[in-house]
């Protein structure tokens, strides 16, 4: 069976992308979750993966369909096709390429979009709720929503994020405050997640206190904790306890302890030890 194929020779790429990606939306595509092109040409299809497949001018060539669990899918005409491991644009290539190997079209314009992605998952490691494994349900799913996916935050978390993982074949590691994800100024820190990503929050630091404070122990340090807040969230001095002469032995630059005298407007540092001295009145 021989078809022709209408495509004019020369259209630009875009232009056939944008028109696919419209149809698409006219044909239900509403649950589909776009992510932008250098994303999309970051991923790698794997079993679960949920795709659309449209040839430009073909319409009976329209599937939707489900990457197997040996990461291939059934075309029509060109019957099974492995897709597994393949970027978006390597697919539509091998896709294209057996259609006009196959004599079908001469010059068939492929696209692929991403319905849900199950084949990928992320690891959210540390201090949060629910630790584990999370596939990604939809293309360009980012960091906020894979925390919220692992119950958040525990009490324990620190204020920093660590995601590492791959992009372009290099390995990727970026640390983001948790804080700018949620401000408007700063979205762009809610970066994306790929499968095979790593997000990892760490132990929030702390530091110890003791002596005549009413609540000695251990305590996590807020952002720009001062000593003047950690005495507020030790419970305060007792009755014998006094604000002068603090002492703090704190690690120096080469990891040995140093003692220090402790002024109430200075910094908490991470595994500070702070004792509170007796008044001598």
């Amino acid at each position: 069976m021989n078809r022709t194929n209408d495509t004019a020779r020369g259209r630009p790429r875009f232009f056939l992308h944008a028109l696919l990606w419209l149809l698409a939306a006219f044909s239900g595509a509403s649950g589909t979750a776009w992510a932008a092109q250098d994303s999309i040409e970051n991923y790698r299809l794997a079993s679960g993966d949920a795709i659309r497949i449209l040839v430009f001018q073909n319409p009976d060539l329209t599937l939707e369909t489900r990457v197997s669990e040996d990461g291939a899918i059934n075309y029509p005409l060109i019957g099974a096709v492995s897709l597994g491991g393949l970027g978006i644009g390597a697919a539509e290539n091998k896709i294209a390429k057996a259609l006009r190997d196959g004599g079908f079209l001469k010059q068939p314009q492929v696209n692929i979009s991403l319905v849900t992605i199950r084949g990928n998952k992320v690891a959210v490691l540390g201090q949060v709720n629910k630790p584990g494994s999370y596939p990604l349900e939809t293309f360009n799913m980012r960091i906020s929503q894979i925390l919220a996916e692992a119950g958040g935050l525990s009490s324990g978390g620190a204020d920093l994020i660590v995601l590492t993982g791959t992009r372009d074949g290099r390995e990727f590691r970026r640390e983001i405050d948790i804080d700018s994800i949620y401000r408007a100024d700063q979205g762009d820190k809610d970066v994306p997640v790929v499968g095979g990503d790593t997000v990892y929050v760490p132990r929030a630091p702390t530091f110890y206190i003791y002596g005549e404070i009413s609540r000695p122990g251990t305590y996590r340090i807020e952002r720009n904790m001062t000593m003047r807040q950690a005495l507020a969230a030790s419970g305060g001095l007792t009755g014998r306890g006094t604000e002068r002469r603090m002492r703090v032995v704190r690690r120096n630059a080469q990891g040995v302890p140093e003692k220090l005298s402790a002024d109430l407007n200075d910094l908490v540092a991470p595994d500070d030890v702070v004792y509170v001295n007796e008044s001598i009145f």
